[in-house]
């Protein structure tokens, strides 16, 4: 990943590491794409662009955002490589995490929505390429859906319909 080249105040370019991470090159480092950068390198799972509203609304010492600002750091963000965006299949939600490098599967809650990162790669063990001569797998992905402990706790399942 390239390193990011910044503009000081006198219009001199330099290189930027975040938190150990090159940055990508061509974006500029705002305070807004700071905060946005930050609570999704500190999410625990992936976040809806109004959940990384919400959170940089309440960090925001006197500075407002606007849902559409998010929207277009995370856009910047996805097209530089930074970011993954995931659509949740059941309801058309985008979801957002830091590109780390590597995937992960989730298992999501039909009721809370949250989504539960399984440990390890069901695909891990399979060598997917020899299975087929005719389509060259280039990625996947995997979600599988339920209720988490919480909410089977709390009786939120929904009946499965018959």
């Amino acid at each position: 990943m390239e390193r990011l080249m910044l503009k000081d105040n006198n219009n001199h370019a330099h290189g930027q590491q975040v938190h150990g991470e090159a940055y990508p090159a061509g974006l500029k480092w705002t305070k807004q794409r700071k905060a946005v950068y930050e609570i999704l390198r500190q999410a625990s799972e992936p976040m809806t662009a109004a959940g990384i509203y919400h959170l940089a609304q309440e960090a925001a010492s006197g500075e407002e955002y606007a849902l559409s600002t998010i929207y277009r750091i995370l856009t910047a963000f996805e097209e530089k490589g930074l970011v993954e965006k995931e659509v949740f299949l059941e309801d058309g939600t985008a979801v957002y995490a830091l590109s780390r490098g590597e995937h992960t599967h989730y298992a999501v809650c039909l009721e809370c929505h949250r989504r539960i990162p399984l440990q390890h790669c069901p695909f891990a063990h399979m060598q997917l390429e020899k299975d087929t001569d005719e389509f060259t797998i280039t990625n996947h992905k995997l979600e599988l859906y339920g209720y988490c402990k919480d909410c089977k706790e709390a009786g939120k399942m929904k009946e499965e319909q018959e």
